[in-house]
């Protein structure tokens, strides 16, 4: 595979799949990502962990600017997540990671999808290694970049380069869960 590299395997996914089950009040209570017109996420529900601090970008009524430079901080969620932490931390450590960027977690219902995208902001090029860690899944889910497409089992840490034409099609019968970390590292 020229476009994706599975990083690990056997990731328990279960207690934060169980956690996130039981706050379902987590899911889209920040929809900048999602509900702007022409948004190739607009099939998709996040919970949003770690990103820019957007209370004062929220106040003044203007998002221009929210994807410049910035320090990334946790959002609530990500206090009412604590199982994600150990997960976040060993990959983290497991590709020597400097900074920690943004984290979400994204979910594709069934027949829903990602439309083909590129990613081409300050936040994706300072933070260079963005892991994807497959929470719940089905056979009928894949990922494509540029002409190679991959089916990531639940469990699974896969890595891709967002600034490269991709998507995700969610043909199964149950929704796609995935948590998204990005990491700054050195020696990429």
């Amino acid at each position: 595979m020229k476009n994706f590299v599975k990083m690990a395997g056997g990731v328990d996914t279960a207690p934060l799949l169980l956690a996130i089950a039981r706050q379902p009040g987590l899911w889209d209570r920040h929809t900048e990502r999602t509900a702007p017109e022409g948004s190739p996420h607009a099939d998709v529900s996040d919970i949003w962990l770690r990103y820019n601090d957007i209370k004062p970008y929220k106040k003044s009524g203007d998002m221009s600017g929210f994807n410049e430079p910035h320090d990334a901080i946790f959002y609530p969620e990500w206090y009412a997540l604590p199982q994600v932490r150990p997960i976040v931390f060993g990959l983290m450590a497991r590709v020597e990671a400097t900074r920690l960027g943004g984290i979400m977690i994204t979910k594709i219902p069934a027949g829903g999808r990602v439309l083909p995208h590129v990613d081409d902001n300050w936040h994706v090029h300072h933070y260079n290694t963005k892991l994807y860690v497959v929470l719940q899944s089905n056979p009928k889910c894949w990922n494509r970049v540029e002409d190679e497409t991959v089916v990531m089992a639940p469990g699974d840490v896969w890595y891709f380069d967002n600034t490269k034409e991709h998507e995700v099609v969610n043909e199964g019968d149950i929704d796609r869960i995935t948590l998204i970390v990005c990491m700054r590292c050195e020696n990429k």
